[in-house]
């Protein structure tokens, strides 16, 4: 281990969570210590999620240290705070690969590990998937590891969707021993942790389970005045919650806490009870602090949820400088420009103002600018009616997010018409985030509902003119996708102009070929064409931008006067070349020898790796354009030989 990293004696003697049965108390105390210090370490050298895992380290020590995993299922709902889970689950020696190419998740993976019993990365799952797990176990299931309890690790923010409301229902009502640990880090607990927070874990380790919330009320009245003031403070903040135990309560849980998430003994004493004692559903109320134990993470604004490679000792992010503006950022301020212009347009994310550049129009137009929480079905038909009610809302969210709500976008927009604009972020591969963020599919569904305008950004001045279409198109639904990262540096455009809908556009004059382009790999296309000129062969290309409606006078075109088309979009099959090759077969082009190819993203989910390595991996980086090209001209490979 290298001179730089920190000390960590008694994790360094771990191999599994089954060695922590044979430690201390004191002595589980000092592993979360070096836990916390080791997910910081390497954070610094990996970049990613940092924040949430900080939060959890003491919660993750006490869960493994009771319960059997991996015989007991352990989910974590997103499992963005899985890092410290990941250390201690015989994952150490690779914690330095994390989100790399070949390297560890960022998320829980079932074919990682025995102790990730079910993948996350969306959220609000944890709830529905331990409850799987437990009727798996009470029906005679025999996956190996044998089934033993189930225990989901939820969020409060989390908790907000629908489906953790369906999942707390459904097991209410079966009223099976399963156990959610509701990791609440919004709230702060009034009282200091020492004497009280002593006197409860002996009260929960004491009392039956239904008597921990009468214990604990009891221990009010050995607190002096002022801290029974603020102990009524916090519980009069819980009753009025609407997080409160009473609501859990009469959905047919146990309801114990809330707990201090980083006080050990009282962790402990707790999951030691409930664990010994439990018969139904119990929710045990944990409040934690995001980032805990590293300054810089808890000085942040978004205490440190997401980063790039840091130095530890100044929390100093290491990133290198940009070329060209984010997309994301682009769109924010073409965004602003048309609010600006026009009172009627709102804005609508879900729980990611920061990571769709919203927050920028928030501080512009704070009443036209709505952040509905992790509820991508409602936020598409709250914009569904905002619409309806003559406003012009502008639905934002990631390609991979927007999957989530895509009923709504056929029942409660498509169906009725209503002119909601998507602003679809994050679309095609993204990188260290790997497969379950990647946006692969929304071409494909949103250019199946009928009446749905659908555009893709070749470049960043693209898309300032996609913001202004969408803006003043009122007909019907319309979307516009573009993707995570820097632009093309192209020149930018003072202010976007509506485009022609249905409308693409011609990009470079050639023969014998025509590539048209769906989206941004139009600057690997013309990578391409660059090393076709050189083997004597000029290519036309050509910017779609539009997926639906399809500009049929423009493909017509370029089929009649070329003998091979090819199609490249940054997509599942089924999309946009998809619908190109309907259009021809409809029209007969193939009946006339029209050699067509469509390069699409494959059929399988792609892992991590930079952008540049996932898109090879799908062969749609300029020599797999450039070999496509050669191969349907009859010209062979790469490097065979020259036309």
């Amino acid at each position: 281990m290298s001179s730089d990293r920190p000390a960590t004696p008694l994790l360094d003697t771990l191999q599994s969570p089954a060695d922590l049965k044979r430690l201390s108390d004191p002595q589980l105390r000092q592993v979360a210590d070096e836990l916390r210090a080791e997910t910081i370490s390497a954070v610094s050298e990996t970049g990613g999620h940092l924040g949430a895992g900080l939060g959890v380290v003491e919660l993750t020590v006490a869960i493994h240290a009771v319960f059997n995993t991996p015989r007991d299922r352990l989910v974590w709902d997103v499992s963005h705070q899985c890092y410290p889970h990941k250390i201690l689950t015989g994952r150490r020696d690779r914690i330095r690969t994390l989100r790399q190419k070949d390297g560890l998740s960022g998320f829980t993976k079932r074919s990682e590990s025995p102790y990730d019993p079910f993948g996350a990365a969306h959220s609000s799952t944890s709830i529905s998937a331990a409850l799987g797990f437990k009727v798996a176990h009470d029906l005679g299931g025999t996956p190996d590891p044998a089934l033993g309890d189930a225990i989901a690790v939820i969020g409060d923010g989390s908790m907000s969707a629908g489906m953790a409301f369906e999942a707390m229902n459904n097991a209410g009502h079966l009223g099976k021993r399963l156990f959610v640990v509701l990791n609440d880090n919004e709230m702060s607990i009034a009282p200091p942790t020492g004497a009280l927070s002593s006197y409860l874990s002996r009260l929960y380790a004491e009392a039956p389970l239904h008597d921990l919330k009468a214990a604990a009320k009891g221990a009010l009245s050995l607190l002096p005045p002022p801290l029974q003031d603020a102990a009524h403070r916090a519980k009069d903040m819980l009753k009025h919650s609407v997080l409160g135990g009473t609501m859990f309560e009469e959905l047919g849980f146990n309801y114990v806490g809330p707990i201090d998430g980083h006080d050990m003994e009282q962790l402990l004493a707790v999951m030691r009870i409930v664990h010994q004692r439990a018969q139904k559903p119990t929710l045990i109320h944990v409040i934690t602090k995001k980032g805990k134990g590293y300054r810089p993470a808890e000085l942040a604004a978004d205490k440190g949820h997401a980063t790039a490679k840091f130095d530890v000792l100044t929390g100093k992010q290491k990133k290198a400088p940009s070329n060209a503006p984010s997309y994301t950022k682009v769109f924010a301020e073409a965004l602003i420009k048309a609010g600006e212009a026009d009172d009627k347009i709102v804005a609508v994310t879900a729980a990611m103002p920061d990571g769709t550049g919203l927050n920028l129009f928030a501080e512009r137009f704070p009443t036209r600018c709505f952040d509905v929480g992790i509820a991508e079905q409602h936020g598409v038909t709250f914009c569904g009616a905002m619409a309806a009610g003559g406003l012009k809302p502008f639905c934002t969210m990631y390609s991979t997010f927007l999957q989530r709500g895509y009923d709504q976008v056929v029942h409660d927009v498509a169906l009725q018409g209503l002119p909601v604009r998507f602003a679809i972020d994050r679309a095609g591969l993204v990188g260290a985030d790997g497969a379950t963020h990647a946006g692969s599919f929304d071409i494909g569904f949103m250019t199946n509902l009928p009446g749905m305008v659908v555009m893709a950004a070749a470049d960043e001045a693209e898309l300032v003119h996609m913001v202004a279409t969408a803006a003043a198109y009122d007909d019907g639904p319309s979307a516009f996708r573009f993707p995570r990262g820097e632009g093309e540096g192209v020149e930018m455009p003072e202010r976007g102009i509506p485009l022609e809908i249905g409308k693409g556009r011609m990009i470079q004059e050639g023969a014998r070929v025509a590539i048209l382009s769906f989206g941004t790999r139009l600057g690997e296309v013309m990578k391409a064409s660059e090393a076709l000129r050189a083997r004597g062969i000029t290519p036309t290309v050509a910017d779609a931008r539009f997926a639906k409606p399809l500009d049929r006078d423009l493909i017509l075109q370029l089929a009649a006067d070329h003998e091979a088309l090819i199609t490249i979009e940054e997509g599942a099959v089924g999309g946009f070349g998809s619908h190109v090759a309907q259009l021809l077969a409809e029209e007969g082009v193939f009946d006339s020898g029209l050699k067509y190819r469509s390069m699409v993203l494959p059929d399988s989910f792609i892992d991590q790796a930079n952008p540049a390595d996932m898109y090879a991996a799908a062969g749609l980086n300029a020599p797999d354009i450039e070999a496509k090209v050669l191969e349907m001209l009859g010209l062979g490979h790469v490097g065979a030989k020259r036309a």
